[in-house]
């Protein structure tokens, strides 16, 4: 695919601002080549045919042509069917979206992730709005990390043996999992059932959602150099009011 055009292509915004007075620039998430810089001319002005469709978390089509970093902005298409997020939801989409911005390199296709991403999108907006879907973030933050090649030790230890269910483990970077003995303080555990939980995808248990919680906290930290997230101060200030 010529990295300079794209006609009909898949694609979610994931962030807007103005440029001078009568345009935008947008990033947004493809299916096919990933995070894309674009600007859209005249998107600001009243009767721009682009007005009010560059929405966050709504389905797109897409084209675009041009050089360098920021493509041009040709046509969007808005596709449907996917419900608005509200309340909690939609802190739980600015997560997912900043995350996306922080980690994603440009233009680096990721069509897997890219498919889990609308998924999710679609059971947020299903959410009561009351709700924080801490399932799907989960998920999400694991496909997003194995999707970059920092895929999780789950099933095994660091040595590549069976984790046991019953058994505590403290998870280093770069390593995965290393058991306890008994008696050992270890800082921060996590217990096999966890591990083996999260490696199905399954959250159902209240501890397992709690100690996945606590380490997907910790692997995003490191990988994000401890740059704090500006979602997580925003959910914080919103669940405060």
């Amino acid at each position: 695919m010529p990295r300079g055009k794209a006609d009909g292509q898949r694609a979610y915004v994931l962030h807007t601002r103005p440029y001078r007075e009568t345009s935008l620039l947008v990033e947004v998430f493809s299916r096919d080549y990933g995070r894309v810089a674009l600007l859209a001319r005249g998107a600001r002005r009243p009767r721009s045919a682009l007005r009010g469709l560059l929405m966050g978390f709504q389905p797109l089509e897409l084209s675009w042509s041009g050089k360098g970093e920021v493509l041009n902005l040709i046509k969007a298409e808005w596709q449907g069917g996917q419900p608005l997020l509200m309340g909690l939801p939609l802190f739980c989409g600015y997560y997912l979206n900043e995350l996306l911005l922080r980690l994603l390199p440009r233009e680096d296709p990721h069509p897997f992730l890219f498919e889990r991403y609308a998924q999710i999108l679609l059971h947020l907006g299903q959410s009561p709005r009351h709700q924080v879907a801490e399932a799907d973030l989960r998920c999400f933050e694991r496909a997003l990390l194995g999707d970059l090649g920092y895929g999780l030790r789950l099933d095994r230890d660091w040595q590549g043996a069976a984790i046991d269910p019953g058994a505590a483990y403290r998870y280093e970077m770069e390593r995965g999992p290393v058991g306890l003995e008994a008696g050992e303080a270890g800082g921060w555990i996590i217990s096999g059932q966890t591990l083996l939980d999260m490696a199905r995808d399954d959250y159902s248990r209240p501890v397992s959602r709690s100690e996945a919680k606590q380490l997907m906290r910790r692997l995003l930290a490191y990988y994000l150099d401890g740059v704090e997230l500006e979602s997580r101060k925003l959910f914080k200030e919103f669940q405060e009011l």
